[in-house]
């Protein structure tokens, strides 16, 4: 494959992610944050868990706007590739994976529900960094295992896709937490949006940066083999 043709696939797919990530994950903070604000003060354990529910669900947002726009920054160097195959295998990673983030929270929430679990001291942000960095590595695995199944049938050297996405999670999602983080502190709700508007552009750009690399790498593979 061409150098120009490599940095065009590279380049529609950052786009793609930065597009993807301020629009789809944009939706599902905001549909929760919606939800969370309705609900009040509601305490109990049915409340904890349909919290967990709705953060879970909230999930479709993201997988649907960023599969689309993935699928059209590769589908031309992938034309074997389904729109479908893509959506569903993005959608059940995303919620595979959204299950997985929000689940030591809940199981928190219910122990503080319950009484079974006393105070627990914040830890430093250093702590906090290094523990979103290995959720980002577990949560690449999750989410890019079902993507891989659909484009290990229309791609070669598609296995380095789990660890593609594995490296640019661990690497985005301490932003996602530090987003949070500043986010909080903003002095007003216009502040907020922006800061978080910035920091899901942020990450949806070092993401793709990085998982990108792979994807140009699997479709040289591919056409290589292809032409022989």
């Amino acid at each position: 494959m061409p150098v120009k043709e490599k940095w065009s696939l590279w380049l529609r797919w950052l786009g793609a992610n930065a597009f993807g990530e301020l629009f789809g994950l944009g939706l599902s903070l905001t549909a929760l944050a919606l939800f969370i604000s309705r609900a009040g003060q509601g305490q109990g354990v049915g409340m904890v868990l349909l919290s967990f529910l709705v953060a879970v669900v909230s999930g479709v947002f993201e997988a649907t706007v960023v599969s689309y726009a993935q699928f059209w920054a590769m589908q031309p160097w992938f034309s074997s590739l389904t729109r479908r195959a893509w959506w569903l295998g993005t959608l059940a990673g995303a919620l595979a994976a959204y299950a997985l983030g929000y689940l030591p929270s809940t199981l928190m929430d219910l122990g503080a529900q319950t009484g079974q679990a006393a105070p627990v001291a914040e830890p430093a942000q250093w702590i906090v960094m290094l523990l979103a960095a290995g959720l980002g590595l577990a949560a690449g695995a999750v989410l890019s295992f079902a993507q891989w199944l659909a484009l290990r049938r229309v791609a070669c050297g598609a296995g380095i896709w789990i660890p593609a996405n594995m490296l640019a999670w661990m690497v985005s999602m301490p932003l996602i937490f530090w987003g949070i983080d500043i986010a909080q502190k903003a002095q007003s709700m216009a502040h907020t949006v922006l800061i978080m508007a910035g920091v899901l552009l942020l990450i949806g750009v070092v993401a793709g940066a990085v998982h990108g690399i792979f994807l140009v790498h699997i479709a040289s593979k591919s056409k290589a083999y292809s032409s022989t």
